[in-house]
């Protein structure tokens, strides 16, 4: 609301203004107690390789792996057997004495240690199938046996095998602008995921003698070599996911001859491992936008699981610039597609999955892969691929480079829930996101699981809310996360904490940050900011490597908004959010003090004092303050007022003087230690209604209260903070005035 000149009187006469303190978090905070500092004890310092604006710098580099790979499924037994060619560029300023290698299967070996860090304790009820496999059953041992490792003349190489990992020891260190090849052999007994868990494996369907094969950390894979922290060499506990160098891939895959397939990467030999019908439908599935085409039917794929093949089939797949492979593949899979229109390209969605799956995959998946194709899109780039596959795997929701793994079925009957539909439409859409966040923005989720999972699970909010039909998104939303972030202390972690070290994995790398992009988009930043610097650190660090502060400083650098005071908040910190109202007072004008006024001394500009006469405005003890209780001011009334006004406008001014006539003073406080905007909504004794938005640097010269004084043409009867639940506040019942009761879940 704009203020009219007789207001300028009013600072004039309201006491000297308190003196501004810092105050020490009434909480446990990880950080200093001056909450707006920047953060420059918390981000590395730029340098050549990354800058202080958060772009990649002038000496940035990032090493390349390729790989050539043939891999053979033994259905009967589930054991994959593999062996690879490693072609090694070592683009950094630095020579390597040794290469390091992923072998995360070794998580699951007999001797991993990841079950030996895990506390235990007795589960006294427990089915006979749970007790069974956990006490009585002979665990098998999944972990990768290597059977060689060879430089590029089939020489043995020395290594070295520490758990998860494998040190290729160099004879001469590999220089700058030097590639490295070699070569290994493997096999390792594939998991039946249902039981022992885990990210890929097979699920079986006993009845029928069938598996269906989700195959991913399936061959030893390069480590990640950088400018942070020289190689991402931590061990695979279980808890945080993968770190991988981009490459280019040339993989085979040897399945029985009734097997469908999809794969991470082109198929290079369509016509070879499909029928005529099928190449011809696909070939339809690339002209049609608007529903998909079903290639391998249900039909064929019912007479294909009754088979049992004793022949093979080889599928060939290239796939260019990715950082890891998936597969997916069975007798039992169902095969549909359809062509997606991005901005400047098409590209296939796809699905596959088994009969058990319908009615709700053919009627679902392939068009949910469509709208998320488009929505991540439209916020960050073209997706650069030619295809994304989601693939029916119970109990899965896992993502790879152009495929994932996703779960939701209809029950015996083919019925399938809301709650079931709306999960797994949820899932497709955070696994398929997953292609942008981190298969192309390529974080390490080894050290921090948010950069990816916190950042798809936001652009999963929105793609979920831009489907028009009212989704139940259940992260994103700032109310959805308040339970977690008022728990016990104990069992909270700041969002910059490495992913083994997370107690509730769900809510700190996924919820939480997921909520506070919500929050920086609706309520702090704006839309039109925030999305154009979210898009530039996407373009900036797509097929790239990029780290926390690459992100925290990109955000600012591309929208002139200081956030360092949410980020340390938000991501450094346990803090909460929690704003209330402490106090409302009304007051009146007059032009005779009250006893505690007539000898206040007020300064009128830098120097001197103003002698007067006074305009005085009274604090009303009184009042119901539910209700104006004094007459409104009208300035005609007020001699000193009347006589200004007076003369000090002209008649067309006068008309365009707002007329206030109502004033109160609210002091807002802070039982929070997280900073926030304070947004309030009034609303008047005629039921219309304002709202003001204040942003959190009203906090920055006293950390427990801010006050504000309106002028209002209308008796103010009801105050609220935070009307629309944006900012995660945990505690509502201080948030009106008047106080009203708020509901419990009892109630």
């Amino acid at each position: 609301m704009k203020k009219i000149s007789l207001l300028l009187f009013l600072p004039a006469i309201l006491l000297a203004q308190e003196k501004a303190s810092t105050v020490t978090p009434k909480q446990p905070g990880k950080y200093d107690t001056n909450k707006f500092s920047q953060m420059y004890d918390l981000l590395a310092t730029p340098n050549m390789f990354r800058t202080a604006s958060g772009a990649p710098g002038p000496a940035y580099y990032q090493q390349q792996a390729d790989y050539k790979i043939d891999v053979e499924l033994d259905d009967k037994n589930a054991k994959l057997s593999g062996s690879e060619t490693v072609t090694y560029y070592n683009n950094s300023p630095d020579n390597l004495e040794y290469l390091w290698v992923q072998l995360d299967q070794n998580q699951a070996a007999k001797n991993s240690q990841s079950p030996l860090a895990e506390g235990e304790k007795i589960e006294q009820v427990l089915p006979a199938e749970k007790f069974a496999n956990k006490y009585l059953k002979q665990g098998t041992d999944r972990g990768f046996k290597i059977e060689y490792v060879k430089d590029a003349k089939g020489n043995p190489l020395s290594y070295v095998i520490n758990q998860t990992m494998m040190r290729i020891n160099l004879a001469t260190p590999l220089k700058p602008g030097e590639k490295f090849i070699f070569s290994t052999k493997w096999w390792y007994n594939i998991n039946d995921y249902i039981q022992d868990g885990g990210r890929s494996g097979y699920e079986p369907f006993e009845k029928e003698g069938n598996k269906l094969y989700v195959i991913a950390q399936f061959y030893p894979r390069m480590a990640v070599y950088n400018d942070v922290e020289g190689w991402q060499n931590m061990q695979f506990w279980g808890g945080g996911e993968f770190a991988l160098p981009f490459g280019n891939f040339d993989v085979n895959v040897t399945v029985p001859a009734d097997h469908v397939m999809d794969a991470t990467g082109e198929l290079m030999n369509r016509s070879e491992v499909f029928t005529p019908a099928q190449v011809k439908r696909y070939e339809l599935a690339q002209k049609s936008f608007d529903k998909p085409v079903v290639i391998v039917t249900q039909a064929e794929a019912e007479v294909n699981e009754k088979g049992f093949s004793d022949k093979k089939k080889t599928w060939k797949f290239s796939a260019k610039n990715v950082r890891d492979f998936g597969i997916a593949t069975s007798r039992k899979f169902i095969y549909d597609a359809m062509a997606v229109q991005l901005s400047n390209k098409v590209v296939m969605a796809e699905s596959i999955y088994p009969k058990e799956a319908n009615p709700l995959w053919g009627e679902t998946s392939t068009r949910t892969v469509a709208h998320t194709l488009k929505s991540y899109s439209s916020h960050t780039f073209d997706y650069p691929y030619p295809k994304a596959v989601s693939v029916s795997a119970e109990d899965q929701g896992m993502e790879y480079p152009m495929i994932c793994w996703n779960y939701g079925r209809p029950d015996e009957n083919g019925v399938t829930s809301e709650r079931t539909k709306n999960g797994m439409m949820g899932v497709v859409i955070h696994e398929v996101g997953h292609n942008f966040f981190p298969m192309i923005v390529n974080s390490d989720e080894r050290q921090w699981t948010w950069m990816d999972e916190g950042l798809n699970s936001f652009m999963q909010y929105m793609a979920e809310q831009e489907l028009g039909i009212n989704f139940p998104s259940n992260r994103g939303i700032p109310s959805k996360i308040v339970p977690y972030m008022s728990g016990d202390q104990k069992l909270l972690e700041p969002i910059m904490s490495n992913s083994e070290n997370i107690i509730q994995f769900g809510n700190n790398a996924y919820g939480k940050p997921a909520a506070g992009l919500n929050i920086l988009r609706e309520t702090i930043m704006g839309r039109e900011l925030f999305d154009h610097a979210f898009k530039i650190y996407a373009n900036r660090w797509k097929f790239k490597h990029p780290t926390p502060e690459d992100f925290f400083r990109t955000m600012e650098d591309a929208s002139a908004v200081d956030l360092d005071w949410f980020f340390r908040g938000w991501f450094y910190s346990t803090d909460f959010v929690d704003i209330g109202i402490n106090e409302v007072k009304q007051y009146y004008v007059t032009e005779t003090p009250t006893a505690e006024l007539k000898d206040v001394k007020v300064r009128k500009g830098r120097f001197g004092l103003d002698k007067g006469p006074f305009v005085y405005l009274v604090s009303d003890k009184s009042a119901e303050l539910n209700l104006a209780s004094k007459k409104p001011l009208k300035v005609e009334e007020v001699k000193l007022l009347s006589e200004y006004v007076n003369q000090k406008f002209s008649a067309e001014e006068k008309a365009n003087l707002k007329a206030p006539k109502y004033f109160y003073e609210v002091e807002f406080n802070k039982p929070g230690g997280m900073l926030m905007p304070i947004i309030v909504e009034m609303t008047y004794d005629d039921d219309t209604k304002e709202v003001f938005k204040y942003p959190a640097q009203i906090w920055r010269k006293n950390n427990d209260t801010a006050k504000k004084v309106y002028a209002t043409e209308k008796a103010i009867k009801k105050i609220q903070i935070d009307p629309k639940l944006e900012t995660a506040d945990i505690d509502v019942t201080n948030n009106t005035w008047p106080k009203v009761e708020i509901k419990t879940k009892f109630d």
